[in-house]
């Protein structure tokens, strides 16, 4: 008979096949690298991109002068997702009647087999790549979004990024009057530096912009001490939330960025602390245009008893009216206008008060 040391030798060889296959499953990635073919693939886009809201700007321009009346400006809404649209019957209806003052992409994990919910999202789906959560992926992803809608549409002005679990609080008409009656930047003075740099700005992005945050140094270390330097000092480092909402201006500046984005596509050694997509955009736009920033979200995220880095999630028996009047309430100036994170179970309690509380503004 075989001896027992022997069995558990022979047990464990055996084994090692299955825990190599199994072991990417069950543990996080430590590093997700952007092979140089997507990488490359990525700048060719951002500088076609780029180059066509430049010409687009001049035609625009001249246009106006010749006094044409040029199309009503739009919103494109962003889907950043690994899985099905599990709410896009309630999105269907978000939309309806209000074709020419929207657009919709979609970036969907290739790996994930995402389904086509047709209707309006029909067709939306754009050229995408493998996202890994907590890595630079997911900003490749949202600039990839970007870029597509800047090429596609001249007239896209705003630039809404929501995830899968996002739902809107407000009818499309409440949203869409919101962003575009939103203040511009401050002009109160036209001699300001600001101004001659930036032009005349006349709207502000929505995103959360933070500096006084308790794991803001770890989340600075989190590729090592001093990698971040000296194109991002920790004095100028930001955190924020993933989702936000940007002006045509600043989607123009996060494609062309190539500085800070060498920094925050590093590898990271701390993965506890390492959300690179809560910390590029809102570093980006702190170090390039503060004052053209509102620095708060207009999608409401529930971070009370959070898992793993993951906000709470709202169950079908938490939805009722009283929860959007909550979600919709906000310190700033703007009422929320998204919220996450729902469970599927939620879609069918909320499209029974779409017309009676959610779109009823």
């Amino acid at each position: 008979m075989f001896s027992t040391p022997f069995v558990l030798s022979f047990a464990l060889l055996l084994s090692l096949p299955l825990l190599f296959l199994l072991a990417p499953r069950i543990l996080p990635p430590r590093h997700v690298p952007i092979s140089l073919p997507d990488e490359l693939d990525d700048l060719a886009l951002f500088r076609r991109a780029a180059l066509a809201s430049s010409h687009s700007s001049s035609a625009t321009a001249a246009v106006s002068r010749l006094g044409t009346t040029n199309p009503p400006p739009k919103i494109a809404f962003f889907f950043l997702t690994n899985s099905d649209l599990t709410f896009a019957p309630l999105w269907e209806r978000f939309f309806k009647g209000n074709e020419h003052l929207y657009k919709i992409y979609i970036h969907a994990d290739p790996s994930a087999k995402v389904k086509s919910p047709g209707g309006v999202f029909e067709g939306r789906f754009i050229t995408a790549k493998k996202t890994h959560r907590a890595s630079a992926t997911l900003i490749s992803a949202a600039r990839r979004l970007l870029a597509t809608a800047l090429l596609d549409d001249p007239s896209n002005t705003f630039f809404a990024l929501l995830s899968q679990h996002c739902v809107p609080l407000h009818s499309f008409r409440f949203v869409y009057h919101s962003l575009f009656a939103s203040s511009p930047a401050d002009s109160s003075d036209e001699s300001d530096s600001y101004w001659s740099r930036f032009g005349r700005v006349k709207y502000r992005s929505f995103i959360e912009i933070l500096d006084k945050e308790p794991t803001l140094w770890d989340r600075y270390t989190a590729r090592g001490k001093g990698v971040m330097m000296p194109e991002v000092p920790f004095e100028d480092f930001r955190v924020g939330s993933q989702f936000f909402v940007l002006t045509r201006r600043h989607a123009l500046l996060v494609i062309k960025d190539r500085r800070l984005w060498r920094k925050f596509r590093l590898p990271c050694l701390k993965l506890e602390s390492c959300y690179p997509e809560e910390h590029y955009f809102p570093t980006l736009l702190s170090m390039e245009d503060p004052k053209g920033c509102t620095h708060y979200s207009l999608t409401n995220v529930n971070w009370t008893g959070s898992i793993n880095g993951h906000p709470h999630t709202y169950r079908s028996a938490e939805v009722s009216p009283e929860l959007v009047y909550r979600l919709r309430f906000s310190n700033s100036t703007y009422s929320y206008l998204f919220a996450r994170k729902f469970s599927a179970d939620c879609l069918q309690p909320l499209l029974e008060i779409t017309d009676s509380v959610i779109f009823r503004d």
